[in-house]
């Protein structure tokens, strides 16, 4: 068994933390924020400042590798997640009635639910594992680092005192301190590849009224614009979120951090009209997050490891744009393969590497290349996706296996191409069209002088522009 230092408590941190810890490992979690997710969900979601956290408030869903990791390596926290009011979605729930079953169809679930949902149950299960010590309010200073060829990382340093580990984990996060204490230690440096993303994201929190409606009923979660997407995130305990996703030049961005103009431009998109005619209180104020980027920090290059006795997860290693929910499902993913290896990682970590390289490395591809056809769709006001895609798109909603390949592909179970490239599915989609000749794609949302003209309005109170006040601020 090893001795693990585990840098940072965040869901990856947490995670490996309490996946090593039961498989008799002694470890040692380090978190520099003195406060943990508790019993009072609220309270921490819209009160506690985390400047380091910034998606802590963002909507969150979490992809099938959360729910299966949990439910294999920590069920009790999978069950915890339910009893504080997690939401489990099937992607085959759209039809009413789900179509024969397949084998790897029952993992096509979604866990509706806020981000500090996961931290608290996890924080829970990790107080209760007697394998694992927290020092919360301890912020790691640098690393013990032995010479060597490669050099060995021997624990790590927190104020005045050494911890000396068999491996240290940095999950620290996309800000990590790590790669700078590498190369101030003699080690060659990481291998970081970084892709700006050019996209904002502006978010608000509602919660369904006890005495009002539970759900808009069958409407799809996402509409478009040529220049915006918008989209609903159905959360836990009667909690939702709406966002909005622009260009960061876009120069109507600032004018949507407004809650009235934001909900506003909200009611001009089907799928987030469709949550305010609930007519819900608000939550929160409208909150923003950009200056994002897609990063891969490798601590292996064309001669090897650059350290042994250390490796990388979570955002630390694969930091991901958010727009398709890779982050915490390659985290946990993660942090099981680093539990069921860690006396071989702790001995030579380049089968590791070698590992991450191969099943997480094609995900954060794959987000590259959704962002930069994102970025440029919003930026210059693309038309819509050509026919054949748009039908794919289109089709999954009317059949369940194009809306088996669809699931697939969201939950990280399937590439693209791989998806989507069968007989089957064609035929599908073939069928669809033949159905519908006079099928063009088209946004849903207003177009651009709409946009501008309903953006002026909800700026100048013109009458017709619906205001909401803001019920609890973040």
């Amino acid at each position: 068994m090893a001795r693990v230092a585990v840098i940072g408590g965040g869901i990856s941190g947490l995670g490996t933390a309490l996946m090593l810890g039961r498989r008799g490992h002694a470890v040692t979690l380090f978190e520099q924020d003195g406060r943990q997710a508790g019993d009072d969900l609220d309270r921490d979601f819209f009160h506690w400042h985390r400047p380091r956290v910034p998606q802590a408030v963002q909507p969150h869903s979490f992809l099938a590798p959360v729910r299966s990791v949990l439910r294999a390596e920590a069920p009790d926290v999978h069950a915890d997640l339910l009893a504080r009011g997690a939401r489990e979605y099937h992607d085959f729930d759209w039809f009413g009635e789900h179509p024969p079953h397949r084998p790897g169809d029952e993992d096509l679930v979604t866990l509706r639910t806020r981000r500090i949902v996961l931290e608290a149950a996890l924080t829970a299960a990790v107080r209760r594992e007697r394998t694992v010590e927290v020092r919360r309010g301890r912020r790691v200073s640098g690393l013990a680092v032995e010479a060597g060829r490669p050099p060995r990382v021997t624990g790590v340093r927190a104020g005045t005192e050494t911890y000396a580990a068999d491996l240290v984990v940095d999950a620290s996060g996309r800000r990590s301190p790590v790669p700078g204490w590498l190369t101030e230690a003699g080690c060659r440096p990481p291998v970081v590849e970084s892709h700006r993303a050019g996209i904002a994201y502006l978010c608000r929190w509602y919660r369904l009224r006890a005495d009002g409606p539970r759900d808009p009923g069958r409407v799809k979660t996402g509409s478009s614009a040529p220049f915006a997407l918008a989209g609903v995130f159905p959360s836990d305990n009667d909690t939702f979120a709406l966002h909005l996703v622009l260009s960061t030049g876009d120069p109507t961005r600032g004018a949507l951090t407004d809650p009235a103009v934001f909900e506003a431009a909200a009611r001009r998109f089907p799928a987030t009209a469709a949550w305010l005619d609930l007519a819900p209180e608000p939550q929160s104020a409208v909150l923003a997050m950009a200056g994002l980027d897609n990063r891969w920090t490798s601590l292996t290059d064309g001669a090897g490891p650059v350290v042994t006795g250390l490796v990388n997860a979570g955002d630390s290693l694969v930091h991901t744009n958010p727009t398709l929910g890779h982050g915490v499902a390659l985290g946990l993913r993660a942090a099981q393969h680093l539990a069921a290896h860690a006396d071989e990682i702790a001995a030579d970590p380049a089968a590791y590497h070698t590992w991450t390289a191969q099943a997480l490395r094609p995900w954060f591809d794959a987000q590259v290349t959704a962002d930069r056809a994102n970025e440029q769709s919003l930026t210059e006001g693309s038309p819509p996706p050509d026919r054949l895609a748009a039908a794919r798109g289109a089709c999954a909603f009317d059949d369940p296996v194009v809306m088996r390949a669809r699931a697939q592909v969201r939950h990280l179970v399937r590439p693209s191409a791989d998806a989507y490239g069968t007989g089957e599915v064609d035929r599908a989609v073939t069928t669809w069209l033949a159905a519908r000749p006079d099928f063009a794609p088209r946004h849903d949302g207003p177009t651009r002088d709409q946009w501008e003209a309903l953006l002026t309005g909800a700026r100048s109170g013109r009458p017709g522009t619906r205001r909401t006040s803001c019920a609890t601020e973040a």
